[in-house]
């Protein structure tokens, strides 16, 4: 779909709503233990108030199974007549999770756009409505993609402002890639294997050979089935262990203790910032570890994210520096720490 593509509107009185496909263009090819890309496809949505516009975004990597086109399904399906006040949140997002199952992407589209208006309407950003302290942030990682010694150095050299590191791993290249990166500097990195290890053993030699060389922690380790060798490793590791493809949503969240030290929170998994937020208290309250993450995404949905980030021990939130084609200005990084703008709502405006 064309990133000239028109708006689809839809007027339920109060409230009005507008989407649209828009597709992310990568800095650079973006390859992880299970695939390679160069774009990502987003759907941008509107959501009007009382001439009070706020933003929202689905973004579908491929393994969560959402498109442009299952999420503008979705929306079409929506019918916000019988809701008279933004204020009736709880309930409109509750009606939203019921039109139909998983969509969450979609769902957190209008989840983002519908804590813009609120935050707009109370002329305030959404971290200051939640008492949340911004300089509280961690500093978020910058990912490194599997690639070519000579693309490593060059994307680590690119990513100089920044503390700490996310490596992508899961293939046979693992050690070439974190002794390619220590050859060029000694940052702490975190490594992210979307699955790619297949049995435990495996798991727990890279795990100490990793720690050996300043990596924090490992981001699904093994296939999210593997429940048992996943709860082994993080009794064994010298590092912790964090939940991503293994944790979507709240209800996932009791279950994991023990399998793993932390969780991934990210909004297009969980349906957006009302979810995350208690999916993170309910992790503190487990006394797990928490991670806000993000998609490839505009700097609409990072700086959504970034107004519940204070609540977390580690921030990966560097989707839109990878692209080459944000619209919205928002979160910045600076030295590798996120600054959030004081404006109200998500904190964005449009370029």
């Amino acid at each position: 779909m064309s990133n000239q593509s028109e708006w689809i509107s839809k007027d339920f009185g109060v409230f009005k709503l507008r989407f649209r496909p828009y597709t992310l263009t990568l800095r650079h090819v973006f390859t992880v233990a299970s695939y390679s890309r160069s774009t990502t496809p987003v759907v941008l949505t509107e959501l009007e108030y009382d001439g009070i516009v706020g933003y929202g975004e689905a973004s579908m990597p491929p393994y969560l199974g959402e498109s442009q086109e299952s999420v503008i399904t979705f929306l079409n399906q929506l019918d916000l007549s019988a809701f008279n006040s933004p204020f009736q949140t709880e309930d409109i997002l509750h009606y939203v999770d019921q039109v139909a199952a998983k969509n969450t992407a979609a769902k957190a589209a209008i989840d983002i756009a519908l804590h813009d208006v609120l935050g707009k309407i109370m002329g305030q950003p959404f971290y200051k409505i939640w008492g949340l302290n911004p300089n509280l942030i961690p500093p978020t990682s910058y990912t490194i993609g599997i690639d070519t010694e000579d693309m490593i150095r060059k994307k680590v050299a690119e990513a100089d402002q920044f503390r700490i590191l996310k490596v992508k791993l899961g293939l046979d290249t693992d050690k070439m890639i974190i002794e390619t990166i220590r050859q060029v500097t000694d940052r702490p990195l975190c490594a992210d294997v979307n699955q790619g290890w297949k049995t435990r053993e495996e798991a727990l030699e890279m795990a100490h050979w990793l720690a050996e060389r300043n990596v924090s922690f490992l981001e699904q380790p093994m296939p999210k089935e593997q429940i048992d060798d996943n709860a082994w490793l993080t009794e064994h590791s010298p590092i912790p262990t964090i939940a991503d493809e293994g944790c979507q949503r709240l209800v996932d969240v009791p279950a994991l203790k023990g399998v793993y030290s932390g969780i991934n929170i990210k909004l297009m998994k969980c349906t957006g910032m009302r979810e995350a937020k208690r999916m993170a208290e309910l992790a503190r309250s487990l006394e797990m570890k928490v991670m806000i993450g993000c998609m490839t995404e505009t700097s609409c949905a990072i700086s959504a994210a970034a107004q519940l980030a204070p609540l977390t021990d580690w921030a990966d939130l560097d989707g839109a520096l990878l692209i080459d084609n944000d619209i919205y200005d928002g979160m910045t990084v600076i030295n590798g720490s996120c600054i959030l703008p004081d404006r109200p709502g998500i904190g964005i405006s449009r370029k």
